[in-house]
């Protein structure tokens, strides 16, 4: 499977991908209160998600200086990483962070006007673990629906006992 690591606009779809993270898209499309307006945290229904939520991720963006604090991190999230970050900083959860694709990925996020999105290895954060392939899309959450302050993500593992299905995210 080709790796991809790349930042797209809002309103590109992801490549064809694992089937969670299509999802995970689209329910973030459907909850825009409008085409130039991003979704909150308020907009965020997890009963409408519940088959995501073990791989899901929240992190709240403070700004001057940018970082990330992890509010909320899914039980399989948990299981990749080795431990439970929430309530952390990312860059004092995992040292040596500020120089990874990882965190570059989360601030140009959060800068606006772009998601994330990677298929392949794992980051180094999650090295060590044994994942074998991953994927990843991180997207932005604005309370008052232009100003990002947390970020929406999921990394899902690709091993041949992990995957679900691979589909195009327009399906």
């Amino acid at each position: 499977m080709e790796s991809i690591d790349c930042l797209l606009p809002l309103l590109a779809e992801p490549p064809a991908c694992d089937d969670r993270v299509a999802e995970l898209y689209r329910y973030w499309r459907s909850i825009q209160p409008a085409e130039d307006r991003l979704p909150g945290r308020q907009h965020v229904d997890p009963l409408a998600i519940p088959r995501l939520l073990p791989w899901l991720r929240l992190y709240d963006v403070q700004r001057a200086p940018l970082r990330f604090r992890y509010r909320l991190v899914g039980t399989e999230s948990v299981r990749l990483l080795g431990r439970d970050p929430t309530g952390q900083w990312f860059d004092e959860a995992f040292p040596n962070v500020l120089t990874t694709r990882s965190h570059e990925n989360m601030v140009g996020v959060a800068m606006g006007g772009v998601l994330a999105y990677r298929r392949g290895v794992p980051p180094a954060i999650l090295v060590g673990h044994d994942n074998g392939d991953s994927e990843f899309i991180l997207l932005p959450l604005a309370r008052d629906g232009s100003a990002i302050d947390m970020l929406i993500g999921l990394t899902v593992p690709l091993s041949a006992d992990a995957i679900v299905e691979i589909v195009p995210a327009e399906a």
